[in-house]
C-alpha cells in the first residue's frame, strides 16, 4: 500500500466504524416509547439495513463513475449544479459529520460517567475529540493504523458482548420474531416511521468511503466492494445486538433511556459487570469518532479546492492530509458537545443527512440518462434498488416534518443558509474576476 493511500481494508474499516456507534447503543430506548412489539422492533432494524444496502449499492455506481473525494458534494455538483454540490457540502460541513461525531463522543462520555460515576461526560467527550484530531492530522500511515486497529477491536467487542450477555442472562425476556395481532398496523404507523429516523441514523456512515475516494487504492474497483461489504457486516451485527438487548433486559427498564448497553450489561452481569461493560462500550465508540474525523474533513477540503473564499480548507501537509479542514470540523464538533442536547441533535442531523443522501441516490437516474454507455460498476437491481431507498427515505423525512417540526424546519433552514452562502461566494468571485 502506498503510504499516501488508504487500502481497501482500511476503507471497509472506516465504513464499519462510521456506522457502528451512537445509534445502535442509544436508539432502542427512544423506539420503545411508542413500540412494544419485539417483531416490529426487529423489523425496524431490518428495514433500516435494507435501506442502507440499497443506498450503498447506488453510491457504488456514483463513486465508480464520479471518482473524486467529497461524497454527496461531488455527486450533486456533477449531476445537478455547483450550487447543489455546495449546499450538500455545507450540510456535511456544518451538520453531517460534526453532529454525529459529537453524538458519538457524548455517548462515549455518558458511558464513562455511568460506569465510573466521578467523571464529567462532557469533559471526556471533549478530550476524545482532541486526542483523535491529533492522531489523524499528520499522516495516512498513522491515521489508517489507528482506524484499522480500533475497528477490529470494535467488531470483536460487539461479538463478545452478544455472546457473554446471551450466556449470562438468568431471566431472558421473550423475543418474538413472528408477527402478532396489531403488528401490521404498527408497521405502517407514524410511530414506525419516526422510529426509523433513529435506525437510519444508526446506519449513517454506509457512504463514508465516498468521502475519501481519491485517497483509496484503485477506487473504481474497490469502492463497490467496500460499500457493500461494510454495510452488510453492520446489518448483521445490528440485528444480533438488538436481539440480545431485547432478550436480556425488560422493555420498561430501557424505555426512554440512552445508555442501553450499560442497562443490558447490568441485567446480565450485575452492577460491577455493568460498570466494566460500560467501559468496554465506551472503548468501542472510539473508532466511530475516529472514522468521522477522517471522512468529514475531506468534504471541507474539496470545497476549498473549488471555492476561492474557502481555499484555506484545501491546504494539505506533505503527506496529503487536510490538516486545517480536520481542525475546523473538530472545532464545530466541540461546539455541539458543549451546547446541544442529545436527542435534538440526533433528529436534526438525521433529517438533514437524509435529505443529502436522498438527492444523491436520485441522481443515479440522471447520470444514467446522460451517459448510459460509460464503463464502470452498475447498481445491482437497478432501478428497484434506488427506488426502494428513495421511497423509504422520503417516508421518513415526511414524518419528521410532521412529528418533529422544530428539528425538520431547523434542517431546512440549514439548507437555505447554504444556498445564501453559495450566492454570496459566487457574487464575490464575480466581483474579483471583473474589477470593472
Amino acid at each position: 500500500m502506498s503510504s499516501k493511500k488508504f487500502s481497501a481494508n482500511t476503507a471497509v474499516a472506516i465504513v464499519v466504524a462510521n456506522m457502528i456507534g451512537t445509534g445502535v447503543f442509544t436508539s432502542l430506548g427512544f423506539q420503545l416509547v411508542d413500540i412494544q412489539s419485539t417483531f416490529v422492533l426487529m423489523m425496524l432494524w431490518l428495514v433500516g439495513g435494507v435501506t442502507a444496502l440499497c443506498g450503498a449499492l447506488t453510491y457504488a455506481e456514483l463513486g465508480s463513475h464520479l471518482p473524486r473525494s467529497g461524497g454527496e458534494y461531488n455527486f450533486l455538483k456533477e449531476i445537478y449544479h455547483p450550487a447543489a454540490g455546495f449546499i450538500s457540502g455545507w450540510i456535511s460541513a456544518t451538520v453531517g459529520f460534526a453532529a454525529p461525531t459529537a453524538l458519538a463522543a457524548m455517548t462515549f462520555g455518558a458511558y464513562l460517567e455511568a460506569s465510573l460515576g466521578n467523571v464529567s461526560a462532557t469533559l471526556m467527550a471533549s478530550l476524545l475529540v482532541i486526542a483523535l484530531t491529533a492522531a489523524h492530522a499528520f499522516s495516512h500511515a498513522a491515521s489508517g493504523g489507528v482506524q484499522t486497529i480500533f475497528t477490529i477491536i470494535k467488531v470483536l467487542l460487539v461479538l463478545l458482548f452478544v455472546l457473554l450477555v446471551g450466556l449470562a442472562v438468568d431471566n431472558p425476556q421473550p423475543v418474538r420474531l413472528l408477527p402478532a395481532a396489531g403488528d401490521s398496523v404498527l408497521l405502517t404507523s407514524s410511530a414506525f416511521a419516526v422510529s426509523l429516523i433513529y435506525v437510519n441514523y444508526a446506519f449513517t456512515g454506509w457512504n463514508a468511503a465516498t468521502y475519501i475516494i481519491n485517497e483509496v487504492e484503485q477506487p473504481e474497483k474497490s469502492i463497490p466492494f467496500v460499500l457493500f461489504s461494510g454495510t452488510l457486516v453492520v446489518l448483521v451485527l445490528y440485528l444480533m445486538l438488538n436481539y440480545i438487548f431485547l432478550y436480556a433486559a425488560p422493555m420498561s427498564d430501557m424505555e426512554g433511556k440512552i445508555e442501553i448497553g450499560v442497562i443490558v450489561a447490568q441485567h446480565a452481569f450485575g452492577e460491577t459487570g455493568g460498570m466494566i461493560m460500560g467501559l468496554v462500550l465506551a472503548t468501542l465508540l472510539i473508532s466511530t469518532v475516529s472514522a468521522m474525523i477522517i471522512a468529514g474533513p475531506r468534504v471541507l477540503q474539496v470545497i476549498g479546492e473549488d471555492f476561492r473564499l474557502f481555499r484555506l480548507l484545501s491546504v494539505r501537509n506533505a503527506d496529503g492530509i487536510p490538516m486545517i479542514a480536520i481542525m475546523v470540523q473538530s472545532a464545530v464538533t466541540m461546539f455541539f458537545i458543549l451546547t446541544s442536547t442529545f436527542e435534538s441533535v440526533l433528529v436534526f442531523s438525521g433529517f438533514v443527512m437524509g435529505l443529502n443522501t436522498f438527492f444523491a441516490v436520485a441522481g443515479v437516474f440522471l447520470l444514467r440518462a446522460r451517459d448510459s454507455e460509460s464503463p464502470g460498476y452498475r447498481t445491482w437491481g437497478y432501478p428497484v434498488t434506488p427506488l426502494v431507498f428513495l421511497g423509504l427515505m422520503a417516508w421518513t423525512l415526511v414524518y419528521i416534518l410532521l412529528n418533529k417540526p422544530e428539528e425538520g424546519v431547523a434542517g431546512l433552514l440549514i439548507v437555505v443558509a447554504g444556498a445564501l452562502v453559495y450566492w454570496g461566494t459566487e457574487r464575490m468571485n464575480r466581483r474579483a474576476s471583473d474589477p470593472s
